[in-house]
This record gives structure tokens, C-alpha cells and sequence, in this order.
């Protein structure tokens, strides 16, 4: 199933997210509002939402929460993106200025802040204790998530081990939380809940993987970021952690050197390295198998179109340009 189908099989429940987001947004602060519309309508995949919406259909929920659900984990994802930016000092996300090059940092960093309020405070709306727990648990181990990827900034000795802690805190978190939560919304068996909340984990760590290869392979103006930035910030990510362990002693020097110094690099002679040493045909082979994880996971839930959109999303994952 295409991506547009996927969208389309749930479009009633994404514009009444929308118009949820939307609402929510707004502040007697004329700034927080300015500020959360523009990062929210720009335009990004809303995966995350999208998990929540597709998990409840195709569990077959029959109420209009999890549409609330979605809205709360679409906030949640957009405040960790501002504080991200001010994190990593960026300048451009999905093709545009990010916020705090546009406000500064201090503006970013507090509508951030709101957003997650605002976010607790729909939970609260929502009225499951057991949500809540899965979405407060989600939001601490983020925060750990970046806080360990922070302390590994420039590490040329970063082990595969511990970016992979760092990817499942800090991307497959949130996925797993939205398909986790839907479940639990939706009173689903325990072995469904279970077997989603380990799809959402799998999908997570397969689009990281993703990402992390098209930061060598992918083309900056479809992704909305410069390619090498990860590297150009000095974060160890697996094709250089793969190439400074399989490649060559000169291709393992030259990543070791550009993790260690980060800033501006040659991109060029990098991605020959990497390239050279087989770490992205290692890094697509995983995602791979992490998307095929998740895929078999599904075999729980009822056959259905949300089912087959589900199984479509962790192929698209790992197939995308951007």
C-alpha cells in the first residue's frame, strides 16, 4: 500500500486531528501560538499520529478518542523537535528555518515546554491512568535518550550497543508509545497490546536506520537537511560506528578524526569511506530486518486495511528517499 492510500484510508480521523492540533494551539501568548503553528504546519509525515489512528482502526475502536490520543502524541513529537533544534543548533528542518534560527532559543526551548503541558493536560482530558503511564514513561526516556546522545557527541568510541540504546530512547520511543497507547485505548488482549507495542519499537529503529542512511545517500532538498549533519555535528551514528570498526585502518582513521573534530567536513571523502567499507549495505540490511520484524509482529491483528496500511508503513520505512 502507497503512502497517499495509507493516508487516505484514515483521512476523516487526520483532519479531525488536525483541527484538534490546531485548537490546542492556541495561547492568550500571541508568540506561543505564532510559534507552535509554524512548526506544526510545516508539513512533516505525522507518522507518529498516523500509528495511533491506523492501530485504533484496525483494532477495531468504535469512539473518537484516539483522535485526542493522536493530537497528544503529535505534540509531544513537535516539542522534542524544538528542543532538539536549540539542542543541536540547526538552521533548517523539512526545508525550512527552524524556530529557534527564526525567535532564538529562548522562545523555542518555552513553546516547547508548552507544548508538552498542553499535551498533559489533554491526557488528563483523555482519563486513562494507563495512557498516561505509557506517554509519561515515553516522554522521560526521550529525554534520557537525548541526554546519552548528547554525552556520546564527538565519542569516536561509541559502540554499536549504545547507539542502539540511543535510537530506541530516542526515535522508536515515541513510535512504540503510539501504537502502545492506541492499544490500551482500544482494550485490546494483552497479546496484542504487546505484539503492537513491539511493532511500534521495530518501526522506530527501522526509519532510524533509515535516516541515518540517507544522511550518506539521500538528497538534501527532498529531506529538508543538509546531508552529513549528523556527521558535521559529531554524532556517532552506525555507518561510522560500522566503518571505524570493519573498514579499513585509513577509512577508520579518517571517520575517527571527523567525529572527534565534527563541525565542517568533506562530506565527500566520508561517504567513500563509508560507502567503501560496506557499513551502508549493513545499515539497510538491519532496517530491513527490523521492518520485516514488524511486519510478522502484525500477524495478531485481524485481517483489514488498516492491517495492510500498518505492514505498508514499516516497508516504506526502510524504502523511502527522504
Amino acid at each position: 500500500m502507497q503512502p497517499q492510500a495509507i493516508i487516505e484510508l484514515v483521512a476523516d480521523d487526520f483532519a479531525a486531528v488536525d483541527a484538534e492540533i490546531r485548537e490546542r494551539l492556541q495561547s492568550r501568548v500571541p508568540l506561543v501560538s505564532k510559534i507552535g503553528d509554524y512548526i506544526v504546519s510545516a508539513g512533516g509525515k505525522r507518522l507518529r499520529p498516523l500509528l495511533v489512528l491506523l492501530t485504533a482502526n484496525a483494532l477495531g475502536h468504535q469512539a473518537n478518542n484516539h483522535r485526542l490520543l493522536a493530537a497528544i502524541i503529535e505534540f509531544l513529537h513537535t516539542a522534542t523537535l524544538l528542543h532538539d533544534d536549540v539542542v543541536d543548533a540547526s538552521g533548517m528542518r523539512r526545508g525550512r528555518s527552524t524556530a529557534n534560527a527564526l525567535w532564538g532559543n529562548s522562545p523555542s526551548v518555552l513553546v516547547g515546554d508548552f507544548l508538552y503541558s498542553r499535551s498533559f493536560e489533554m491526557m488528563v482530558e483523555l482519563g486513562s491512568l494507563p495512557v498516561m503511564q505509557v506517554l509519561s514513561q515515553a516522554t522521560r526516556v526521550i529525554a534520557e535518550g537525548e541526554v546519552l546522545q548528547l554525552s556520546k557527541v564527538r565519542d569516536a568510541s561509541t559502540s554499536e550497543e549504545t547507539y542502539m540504546e540511543v535510537i530506541r530512547c530516542k526515535t522508536a520511543m515515541l513510535f512504540e508509545a503510539s501504537t502502545h497507547s492506541a492499544a490500551i485505548l482500544c482494550g485490546a488482549s494483552d497479546e496484542q497490546r504487546e505484539a503492537v507495542r513491539q511493532y511500534g519499537d521495530a518501526l522506530g529503529v527501522a526509519f532510524q536506520l533509515a535516516d541515518d542512511l540517507l544522511d550518506y545517500r539521500g538528497n538534501a532538498e527532498e529531506m529538508g537537511k543538509n546531508v552529513g549533519d549528523d556527521l558535521a555535528e559529531g554524532k556517532p551514528t552506525l555507518p561510522l560506528i560500522y566503518t571505524m570498526r570493519e573498514g579499513t585502518a585509513e577509512q577508520a582513521a579518517l571517520v575517527r578524526e571527523a567525529i572527534q573534530k565534527g563541525g565542517s567536513t568533506d562530506i565527500t571523502a566520508i561517504g567513500a569511506a563509508v560507502e567503501a567499507s560496506g557499513s551502508l549495505d549493513y545499515t539497510a540490511k538491519l532496517a530491513r530486518e527490523y521492518a520485516d520484524k514488524a511486519v510478522e509482529l502484525l500477524s495478531v491483528l485481524p485481517a483489514s486495511p488498516y492491517r495492510e496500511a500498518l505492514e505498508g508503513l514499516a516497508r516504506f520505512s526502510v524504502a523511502r528517499t527522504h
